[in-house]
C-alpha cells in the first residue's frame, strides 16, 4: 500500500519518505532513458530483518526489470543521495540484489509512542480503504434447519473480524446474513418435526428418509406441541407442512440469532429467501436478465448465458414448468444487494460451495457488475477432543454446534481459534489447548500480555507513583527509549495501522491474530529484560509510556478480533 493513504502523523511521515524515494527514482529513470511513468510503486514497508534496517523497499528490483538495468546499481544511485529531505532517517543504504534500507532515529520512534498515547483507541485507524465504496459483506447464511455448526462459527468469526478491520481502515461496510427458507429443505424440516411431534402423541410416524434427526428437532416438536396441542395431527398435509415449517424456521432462526449474539456477532440486516419470492423479486430478476439479453429461452425453460461470463456451461434459471431453480433467488438477492447502493459485494461461504463461485460471479457480471463480487471460502473445521474427531453430519444428528464449543472453551477462545488460520486453509481446533492457561494457548498469551501491563500500572498506582504515571501518560520522557528491545517493540506498534489495512485488503483476518501474538511476544521480551518501575524516574516514565502504548494496541487488536482485553488474569 502507499503510506500516503493513511492519516496518522507516523503514516504521513512515511508518506514523505515514500515521495522522496519516488522523486529519486524519477531522476534515476531519466538517467536510464526512461520516463517518469516507468517508475514502479515504492511500497516502503517494514524491513524483514531489523539487522538490515527499519524500513525497506524492493522498488529497484522492479525498476531493474522494467529498465533492463542492474537493480543494485539503481538502488545505489537512489541511496547515494543520502538522507537529505528524509526526516527521521539516520541512514540509507543499498543492499544486493537491489534493496534500499532505511534506519530511523530514536526521535522518530519516540514520536510513534507519543502518537499512540495521544490517539488512544483511534491509533492505527486510517482512510486506506475509504475509496472502496460501500461494501456489503454477507456471511454465515445458514439453512434454518438446526443449530449453527463449527464451520458456520468459523465463517461468523471471519466475517465479523473482516468487517471490523475494513471499517478500521476507512471502508463503509454493511453486514448481512441470508436465510435459505424456501424450497425442499424447509419441507423436509417440517416433515422431520412432524414425525417427532406426532410420535409424541403415540402416533408412531417414521422420519423422512433424509430427515433431520438431531435433538434440536425434538425440542422444536416439543415446543410446537406446547403451543398448539394436537391441532396438526388431522390437519391437511399442505396446511400442516406450511405451518410447521414456518414455526420450525422461526424457532431455529431465533436460536441461531441468540447463539451469534452470544458469540459477539450481529448483522445490520437479516434477509429471508421467502421474502424475495413474496415480493416478486425472483421473477423480476429472471425477467430483467431476459430483457437485457443475458438470459434466453430454450425448451420452455429460461437459461442464463453464464458461459459468456466465465462459467463452463449455461445454467437454468426457470424450469419449463415455471418453477425457479436455486440460481434464480440468488440472482434476485444479488441484484437486490446492488440496487440498495452497495458498490462491492463479499460473500463468505462454507467448503461445500466451491463449485458455486463461478456461477455466482457470472450472475454478478450478467447483472452489469463484473468484478464487483468476491467469494471467500471458509474451509472445513476439524474438532479434536481427547484425540477423537467429532462428527459433522446434521441429518445424522451428530453435529457439534457452535453453542457447544462456546460453552466449552468460552467466546474469546472460540473467536480467536476460528480465525487463527487463513480462511482457505483447513482448521484443526484443539479444544484442550483452547482452555489451557499457558503460553502455548495463543489467545491466553495475548490476553495475558494486556493483563500484565494492567498489573504494572496498578503496581505504580499502589506504590504511590502517581506523578510517574502522569508523566508516562503524557509521553514526557519517551526520548529515553533506546534499548534494542524497546525499539523492536515500538517498531511492532508502529506497524499496527498498516497491518490492519493490508490484512483487510487481503481478506486475511488471521494476519491480525498473528500480529497480536507478535506484539505480546515483543512486550514479554521487553518486560523480561528492561526494568519498568526502577529507580531512574525518567527511564521508568519512558518505559511506562511504552507499556501504555502496547496496552492500547493490544486492546484495539483484540477488539477487532472480537476478544476481550482483561485487566486481570
Amino acid at each position: 500500500m502507499s503510506f500516503q493513504m493513511t492519516t496518522s502523523r507516523f503514516a504521513q511521515s512515511l508518506g514523505v519518505l515514500d515521495a522522496e524515494l519516488r522523486a529519486r527514482f524519477v531522476d534515476a529513470a531519466a538517467q536510464a532513458g526512461q520516463s517518469g511513468d516507468a517508475v514502479p510503486e515504492i511500497a516502503l514497508g517494514p524491513a524483514r530483518d531489523p539487522a538490515h534496517g527499519d524500513f525497506a523497499t524492493a522498488a529497484a528490483l522492479a525498476a531493474g526489470k522494467l529498465w533492463k538495468r542492474n537493480p543494485l546499481e539503481i538502488a545505489q544511485r537512489v541511496a547515494g543521495a543520502g538522507i537529505a529531505n528524509m526526516p527521521g532517517v539516520s541512514a540509507i543504504e543499498a543492499k544486493a540484489p537491489g534493496f534500499i534500507n532505511l534506519r530511523m532515529t530514536s526521535t522518530y520512534w519516540a514520536g510513534v509512542v507519543r502518537e499512540a498515547l495521544e490517539q488512544g483507541a483511534a491509533y492505527g485507524r486510517s482512510d486506506a480503504l475509504a475509496n472502496t465504496g460501500p461494501i456489503l459483506l454477507e456471511f454465515v447464511s445458514a439453512n434454518p434447519t438446526g443449530p449453527l455448526n463449527v464451520v458456520q462459527g468459523r465463517s461468523s468469526s471471519l466475517g465479523a473480524t473482516l468487517a471490523a478491520m475494513l471499517r478500521f481502515a476507512g471502508a463503509t461496510v454493511h453486514t448481512e446474513t441470508y436465510v435459505n427458507d424456501a424450497g425442499t429443505q424447509l419441507d423436509l424440516l417440517a416433515d422431520s418435526v412432524y414425525a417427532r411431534y406426532a410420535t409424541s402423541f403415540g402416533n408412531e410416524t417414521p422420519m423422512p428418509e433424509d430427515g433431520y434427526k438431531g435433538e434440536d428437532i425434538v425440542e422444536v416438536a416439543t415446543a410446537l406441541r406446547e403451543r398448539d396441542g394436537d391441532r396438526w395431527l388431522k390437519a391437511p398435509e399442505q396446511e400442516r407442512r406450511s405451518a410447521i415449517g414456518e414455526f420450525a424456521r422461526d424457532t431455529i432462526v431465533a436460536q441461531q440469532r441468540a447463539d451469534l449474539e452470544a458469540f459477539g456477532v450481529t448483522f445490520d440486516r437479516w434477509t429471508f429467501e421467502s421474502s424475495m419470492h413474496a415480493a416478486g423479486k425472483v421473477d423480476a430478476a429472471v425477467d430483467w436478465l431476459l430483457q437485457h439479453g443475458v438470459a434466453f429461452e430454450k425448451d420452455g425453460a429460461v437459461w442464463l448465458r453464464s458461459t459468456e461470463f466465465g462459467d463452463d456451461k449455461d445454467r437454468v434459471l426457470r424450469r419449463s414448468d415455471g418453477r425457479p431453480t436455486y440460481l434464480a433467488p440468488d440472482a434476485a438477492y444479488h441484484r437486490d444487494k446492488f440496487e440498495r447502493g452497495n458498490r462491492y459485494l463479499i460473500d463468505i461461504f462454507g467448503p461445500d460451495h466451491h463449485g458455486y463461485v463461478t456461477r455466482l460471479k457470472a450472475i454478478a457480471a450478467a447483472l452489469g457488475h463484473a468484478g464487483m463480487l468476491e467469494v471467500l471460502i471458509a474451509q472445513q473445521v476439524t474438532l479434536k477432543r481427547g484425540g477423537e474427531t467429532m462428527a459433522m453430519s446434521k441429518r445424522a444428528g451428530q453435529v457439534v454446534t457452535l453453542r457447544e464449543v462456546v460453552d466449552e472453551v468460552g467466546k474469546d477462545a472460540a473467536r480467536f481459534f476460528f480465525i487463527n488460520r487463513a480462511p482457505e486453509s483447513q482448521l484443526v481446533f484443539d479444544l484442550a489447548l483452547a482452555v489451557e492457561q499457558s503460553s502455548n494457548n495463543p489467545v491466553y498469551y495475548v490476553q495475558y500480555g494486556h493483563a500484565r501491563i494492567a498489573s504494572i500500572l496498578r503496581k505504580a498506582q499502589e506504590t504511590g507513583r502517581v506523578a510517574l504515571l502522569e508523566r508516562a501518560r503524557a509521553g514526557s520522557d519517551v526520548d529515553r527509549l533506546e534499548h534494542p528491545l524497546e525499539i523492536a517493540l515500538i517498531r511492532r506498534l508502529a506497524d499496527y495501522g498498516r497491518t490492519v489495512s493490508e490484512a483487510a485488503r487481503a481478506r486475511a483476518p488471521h494476519r491480525l491474530a498473528e500480529y497480536a501474538r507478535d506484539v505480546a511476544t515483543d512486550f514479554h521480551s521487553f518486560y523480561t529484560e528492561c526494568v519498568v518501575l526502577g529507580d531512574d524516574e525518567a527511564l521508568s516514565s519512558a518505559r511506562l509510556s511504552l507499556a501504555l502504548a502496547s496496552k492500547t494496541v493490544l486492546a484495539s487488536a483484540l477488539d477487532l478480533l472480537g476478544v476481550s482485553a482483561p485487566e486481570r488474569m
